[in-house]
């Protein structure tokens, strides 16, 4: 119960970070880049939701400071999935204007990783995997686009999330 409640705080108070940081974005730092994985096995895609944000989305996050795209999409994908991934393939790189910031996202795709289910945390509340054609409500649209080209075999693409 105790494990619970802590992991619920850990969720609001993300939450409130990810807000603060939406303002700060606005503020001081138009432009932001991104890594995202998509990982592939058996024809389903694993996909998470997190704490502080409405729907599901491809495992990824910022690139820290010093970091390669490659390396920030391996660092995110086992941060967020609990994926080690072996090998990484670019799938294009996007432009994303929404919420008043400048955001581009690298997508990488790999079918080679080894992946340990983790337990629900503060910034990942669940981790599923879904068949391209049968995606959850509330799939991000910009993942759905990336997840169609990707199944499609197309890239690399440069154009708008």
């Amino acid at each position: 119960m105790l494990r619970g409640v802590l992991i619920r705080a850990e969720g609001l108070a993300r939450r409130g970070m990810w807000e603060g940081e939406r303002l700060r974005w606005r503020l001081f730092h138009p432009v932001t880049i991104g890594a995202r994985v998509i990982l592939v096995r058996g024809g389903r895609v694993l996909l998470v939701r997190h704490s502080y944000r409405a729907g599901w989305f491809l495992p990824g996050g910022g690139v820290d400071k010093g970091e390669t795209l490659e390396e920030a999409a391996r660092r995110e994908a086992e941060e967020e999935a609990g994926a080690l991934v072996a090998e990484l393939r670019l799938l294009g790189v996007y432009a994303d204007s929404t919420g008043g910031k400048e955001d581009y996202i690298a997508v990488f795709g790999s079918e080679r990783f080894r992946w340990e289910p983790q337990e629900p945390n503060g910034e990942i509340v669940e981790v599923g995997w879904f068949a391209p054609s049968e995606l959850p409500a509330g799939v991000d649209a910009g993942c759905a686009r990336r997840l169609a080209e990707w199944f499609a075999g197309g890239g690399p693409f440069a154009g708008r999330w």
